[in-house]
C-alpha cells in the first residue's frame, strides 16, 4: 500500500512540474485545434474569401526560448477601467498584477488583466487576459500585437508560453471589437513565437 501511496505521489510531482517545462506536443496541439477552428465556417473570424480558401495560419516554429516562468505580483485595490478597442465598445477590465520574467538574459514586465464581466461566468472565473506587442509587430506579425489565455495560479508564478499567442480577430476580420494592447505592455524585444500576420 505505501508503495502505491509512493508511486502516485510521485507521478502527481511529475506531472506538476510537467506543466512548468517547455512542451513542444503541447504547441503543436494548440496550433491543430487553431487552425480546426478557424477552418469551420460556425467558429471561424475568417471572412467568406478567405475561409474559401483557407489551409493553415502561420506560425513561428515552436522555440523554447519564449516559454518562461514569471513571478506575478498581485495587485491590489485596482479599480476597474474601460479598456480601448478597435472601436467604439469600451468593456470593463482591471489591472490583477504584474509578471516580471526574463527572455535571453533580460528582464521584463508585462501587466496582466481578468475582464469583469466574463468572469462572472463560471467557466471563466479564474482566466487572465495578457496582451502584448513587440519589435515583430507590423513586420512578421500583427502590427495590433497578440493575446494570451492565461488562468490564476496557485501560487505565485505562471507559465506565459508565446508559442501560444494568438492574434485578434481583427487581424482577419474589421467587423469584430477587439482590446487593443495597453501601451506598457509593448516589449522591447522580438517575440518570434506564436501566429505570424495574416496577410501582408
Amino acid at each position: 500500500m505505501r508503495i502505491l501511496f509512493t508511486l502516485l505521489l510521485l507521478l502527481q510531482l511529475n506531472f506538476g512540474f510537467g506543466q512548468e517545462k517547455f512542451d513542444v506536443s503541447a504547441v503543436a496541439k494548440f496550433q491543430k485545434e487553431l487552425n480546426a477552428e478557424y477552418a469551420d465556417a460556425k467558429t471561424s473570424p475568417l471572412i467568406a474569401e478567405d475561409l474559401a480558401v483557407f489551409k493553415t495560419l502561420d506560425f513561428y516554429p515552436a522555440n523554447e526560448t519564449f516559454f518562461v516562468i514569471a513571478k506575478l505580483v498581485r495587485t491590489q485595490k485596482e479599480k476597474p477601467f474601460e479598456m480601448e478597442t478597435s472601436t467604439d465598445r469600451k468593456p470593463l477590465y482591471v489591472k490583477y498584477g504584474e509578471l516580471y520574467f526574463t527572455i535571453n538574459g533580460r528582464d521584463f514586465e508585462l501587466n496582466v488583466y481578468k475582464n469583469i464581466e466574463l468572469s462572472k461566468k463560471k467557466e471563466y472565473k479564474d482566466y487572465l487576459f495578457l496582451p502584448f506587442s513587440d519589435l515583430t509587430s507590423g513586420a512578421e506579425s500583427y502590427i495590433g500585437g497578440k493575446y494570451i489565455d492565461l488562468r490564476i495560479p496557485r501560487g505565485d508564478t505562471i507559465v506565459i508560453d508565446f508559442n501560444t499567442s494568438y492574434n485578434p480577430y481583427c487581424a482577419y476580420n474589421y467587423k469584430y471589437s477587439c482590446p487593443k494592447v495597453p501601451l506598457e505592455n509593448d516589449l522591447d524585444v522580438e517575440i518570434k513565437a506564436g501566429v505570424k500576420k495574416f496577410h501582408d
